[in-house]
């Protein structure tokens, strides 16, 4: 399932920004659950968002609790990550993943997108 994900760019602390990332291939809406990593420099990847295949679970990472919002659009094929109130610490490469379970390990993910980044500036 090869994924591309965009978005990624600069914002101000406090703004908003939202990425997307799109899936290739006919199974991805009936099969697939997604997720989104991020990786800071010097750090190792850690956990965002997650949403199960039919959209009806998500899971979010503390840090990001009640800023972003994970969502999918299985006609398009693509999965969404709206990210409000954005902090300095939130500066990272963002990696969207697919999986046929969802989860909250990198290494639980097959489908890696290459990462957007994303810069929070103060």
């Amino acid at each position: 399932v090869p994924l591309q994900a965009y978005g990624g760019g600069l914002v101000q602390v406090g703004g908003c920004l939202g990425l997307s990332c799109a899936a290739s291939g006919r199974t991805f809406s009936s099969s697939y659950a997604m997720g989104w990593f991020r990786q800071a420099p010097g750090k190792e990847r850690e956990f965002v968002a997650a949403i199960s295949w039919s959209g009806a679970s998500t899971y979010y990472a503390d840090s990001v609790k009640g800023r972003f919002t994970i969502s999918r659009d299985n006609a398009k094929n693509t999965v969404y990550l709206q990210m409000n109130s954005l902090k300095p610490e939130d500066t990272a490469v963002y990696y969207c993943a697919a999986d046929r379970t969802i989860g909250t390990i990198p290494g639980e993910y097959v489908y890696w997108g290459q990462g957007t980044l994303v810069t929070v500036s103060s």
